[in-house]
């Protein structure tokens, strides 16, 4: 069934891999799903997209690029993605909802060594808006650059996590922080008498572990898709992807909103309302979400 969402986001993490791989050689990569997403009821994503990666020998704050133009049409991102290999990428090509078409209010959103995408939508975002601004500290009030529910929610998450975490940040507490953030949300909503469903698919990085939602608030709505695919590395052949399981101490972590190939047996559902995490070194747990 073709699911809710405005956008599709793709999380990669594990042994370094060629960007190419993820945003251009499957035959339902994250461009392809730009112009002609399949589990979508309209398939274009045509409003920006944007793309983090990080290469801690050099920085531990991630690279960002973002651009108001189609995925598809960006002479930049094909030039680059064939010629750029990390170990961690995010990926987003972005429908519209709340927030214009401008390049600030492009996913993903950067705060520090934090990447953040949200596929979905806060419903009553603007009835609460003022509420979850005045919440934050003067930094993360300030650090909000767009219009869009995403990085309103984005603030709320790194004022949590940073209230209870100056330095560390293991997975467990970005976790814990994003939990408390929809547990918020819903406060705010529920201040409100907000009944509309907010779809909270949310990814968080920090180059070194990720955390991934899939959530809605309506007890009788479906969040949208989301996949997740391990093994020991990740090809293409023949635009045809695969996790192969090489014997060799590597790992290496896909979450994605649409599957890139057809291949069941390399794809698992996460379940509505569940937590995914990707830990420092490399497990999987997947938790349910209670808030």
């Amino acid at each position: 069934t073709k699911g809710v969402g405005m956008c599709r986001f793709l999380a990669y993490i594990g042994a370094p891999i060629v960007m190419d791989k993820l945003l251009y050689q499957p035959v339902n990569s994250l461009i392809h799903q730009s112009y002609h997403a399949l589990e979508r009821h309209d398939p274009v994503n045509a409003d920006g997209f944007g793309v983090g990666w990080y290469m801690p020998e050099i920085d531990p704050e991630p690279v960002l690029f973002t651009s108001i133009q189609p995925a598809w049409h960006n002479r930049n991102l094909r030039s680059l993605a064939p010629r750029t290999r990390s170990g961690c990428i995010f990926a987003h090509v972005r429908a519209a909802g709340t927030g214009e078409v401008s390049p600030r209010n492009c996913h993903p959103f950067q705060y520090k060594q934090f990447l953040m995408m949200h596929n979905g939508d806060i419903g009553g975002f603007g009835q609460i808006k003022r509420d979850l601004r005045e919440r934050l500290s003067n930094e993360f009030y300030d650090w909000i650059k767009g219009e869009t529910d995403s990085e309103y929610f984005f603030a709320l998450f790194l004022d949590n996590l940073f209230k209870a975490h100056q330095t560390e940040h293991h997975y467990s507490n970005i976790a814990d922080a994003l939990l408390q953030s929809i547990r918020d949300l819903k406060d705010l909503l529920a201040c409100r008498g907000v009944k509309s469903a907010s779809y909270l698919n949310l990814a968080v990085t920090n180059g070194q572990c990720l955390i991934v939602t899939r959530y809605v608030t309506g007890s009788t709505k479906q969040p949208p898709t989301l996949y997740h695919s391990e093994g020991s590395r990740f090809e293409v052949v023949d635009g045809i992807p695969r996790m192969v399981q090489t014997g060799i101490q590597e790992h290496a972590i896909l979450v994605v909103s649409e599957k890139l190939t057809e291949a069941r047996e390399d794809w698992h559902e996460v379940p509505r309302n569940h937590l995914i995490a990707v830990t420092e070194d490399l497990r999987v747990p997947l938790l349910p979400i209670v808030v």
